[in-house]
């Protein structure tokens, strides 16, 4: 990792070995700065504090051997950010003076959540300020599966969930769609059923008019069809008369001059077409009724008719025509049918698998539930927590789930006599970081994630609980690269890469180093952890007696 105008530091590489690597220094030299540069580069939040005094930006860059990290690589691959050396990944991070950040994996911009998302692969910080992954109830759910050999069982629980979402799903908009066929079933028969009882007949409207047109002026045409039979035929001078009395006149003059003769049957057949008009006046005159009665029905039903033609049609025949439309869409919608009850068996099928499943993992969890907490509780008394306990509780979820039927918690107790509480509401740091390092010797073969960061993970002990945690953390290195951050000479003694954090404040700005140390510098380092005059004889002496033959060659 190198760093490079990150709070006090100017530029800084950091030379990470395989193992245990320990960085120590002076209080107050900035030995959690390279914690806090690596959670920064992991995607951590970027502020404009960190950026060092007088600088434009801070860069925190860190490279990542693959080798081995197939699940890793497989993801790269799946966000296109597999680089050219498939054997490394290139992390980068950047924030300026104004606050702004950018990040780059394997030179490919990024934003800061794909960076937490590949980051969180790669690292795990135990820090008192850190968010840790093994506070997430869903984590401490995939590490007691992992633990318990459930994962099988976990992914079947998971597959039976969502294929029972998803049929649940489908059997929903079934029953949606036909709820809406029958509702709109339910509309056309309405609608066909106004258009049906209307009885209607072609014409029909054009014929009521004049019904109506002639019972509303009854008087009148009865009283004119009078007059005119009366001016045609009956009265003094009638039309009749007149014509009668001309063509007698025409025949006699035909008598004399037969040309006239056909003027004579003109005026003889005009005698009779207005003698046939004058009756037909008549028989219209004595058919007329006063019929008010049939009147007002014939008035309501043209009002009828005209809110049907203002639904369905111009006419009548366009309202029949709606009819008949209405009608076939009816019939095609009755033919349609939605075989919600398939469905709903597929649906049983799926929640009868899932609960057999979420039965088969919660049993074999409650087994590993018991075998973790026996296991990690073990280990509490030689990491300074005696009177501690560690406990997997198991609680039982209200709603069926995709991850089964109850929810995992790890839960602890420091003290004697105070019930075991989650893990999140531990205060200190220091014990926090010692149950996830028991956690973490315990879950060794199970958790791959390749790099561990202890940040205070010696608060509060010393003597012989600091070398059990020493003990620990080198039994954990063998698996995995481990960073701790002490200032016990007894954790330092057990890496196998010393760290020295110096801090120069010599000059207009403090300025912070580090350096890998040799191993005659790490005795004098470790004698001055010892508390004691680093270069006196008996403190060099206790610090080789502390390294051992190798550290101390």
């Amino acid at each position: 990792m190198r760093i490079r105008n990150f709070a006090v530091v100017e530029e800084l590489s950091v030379p990470l070995s395989p193992g245990l690597n320990v960085v120590s220094g002076e209080t107050g030299a900035g030995k959690s700065i390279m914690v806090d540069a690596l959670g920064l580069l992991l995607g951590g939040r970027a502020s404009a504090s960190s950026v060092r005094t007088g600088s434009e930006r801070a860069v925190v860059e860190g490279v990542v051997e693959l080798q081995g990290l197939d699940r890793v690589a497989r993801r790269l691959a799946d966000l296109g950010l597999a680089g050219d050396d498939e054997s490394q990944l290139v992390l980068r991070r950047e924030v300026r003076a104004e606050g702004r950040s950018r990040s780059w994996i394997n030179d490919s911009p990024v934003t800061a959540g794909a960076l937490r998302q590949v980051g969180g692969m790669l690292v795990d910080i135990h820090g008192q300020h850190e968010h840790q992954r093994l506070l997430s109830g869903n984590f401490q759910q995939e590490v007691l599966d992992d633990f318990g050999g459930c994962r099988e069982l976990a992914d079947r629980v998971g597959d039976a969930f969502r294929r029972a979402a998803g049929v649940r799903k489908r059997l929903a908009r079934a029953e949606s769609r036909r709820r809406e066929l029958g509702s709109r079933a339910d509309f056309l028969r309405f609608q066909l059923g106004e258009i049906d009882d209307a009885n209607l007949a072609p014409g029909e409207d054009e014929r009521l008019r004049i019904e109506t047109s002639r019972l509303a002026n009854a008087e009148t045409l009865a009283r004119e069809s009078g007059a005119l039979h009366e001016l045609l035929q009956a009265g003094e001078g009638a039309v009749t008369d007149r014509l009668a009395d001309a063509a007698a006149r025409v025949r006699r003059m035909s008598e004399t001059d037969p040309g006239l003769a056909a003027l004579h049957g003109a005026l003889e057949d005009a005698y009779h077409r207005v003698a046939d008009a004058a009756g037909e006046l008549t028989a219209y005159g004595d058919g007329i009724e006063h019929d008010p009665a049939r009147l007002e029905a014939l008035r309501e039903r043209d009002a009828f008719l005209h809110g049907l033609k203002r639904k369905y049609g111009a006419t009548v025949e366009e309202v029949i025509a709606t009819g008949e439309a209405l009608r076939r869409q009816l019939d095609e919608l009755t033919a349609t049918r939605v075989d919600a009850g398939a469905l709903a068996r597929e649906l049983a099928e799926a929640e009868a698998a899932w609960k057999e499943a979420a039965e088969a993992l919660s049993a074999r969890r409650r087994a590993a539930a018991d075998r973790l907490t026996r296991a990690a509780s073990a280990l509490f008394a030689g990491l300074g927590l005696e009177g501690g306990r560690f406990r997997v509780q198991l609680e039982e979820r209200t709603e069926p789930s995709p991850r089964g039927s109850e929810r995992v918690r790890f839960m602890a107790s420091m003290n004697p006599g105070f019930p075991p509480g989650p893990l999140a509401r531990i205060a200190s740091g220091g014990e926090l970081s010692r149950v996830m390092l028991a956690l973490k010797s315990v879950l060794a073969g199970v958790d791959d994630v390749p790099v561990l960061v202890f940040d205070e993970i010696d608060s509060g002990v010393g003597g012989a609980v600091a070398a059990q945690v020493g003990d620990r953390l080198e039994e954990v290195s063998r698996g995995r690269q481990v960073l701790v951050v002490t200032h016990l000479a007894r954790i330092a003694a057990r890496a196998s890469s010393h760290l020295l954090v110096e801090k120069d404040a010599g000059g207009d700005r403090a300025r912070t180093s580090l350096r890998r140390l040799g191993p005659e510098e790490r005795v004098r380092e470790v004698a001055r952890m010892l508390g004691g005059d680093p270069e006196s004889e008996s403190s060099l002496r206790h610090a080789r007696e502390l390294l051992g033959p190798s550290g101390a060659a």
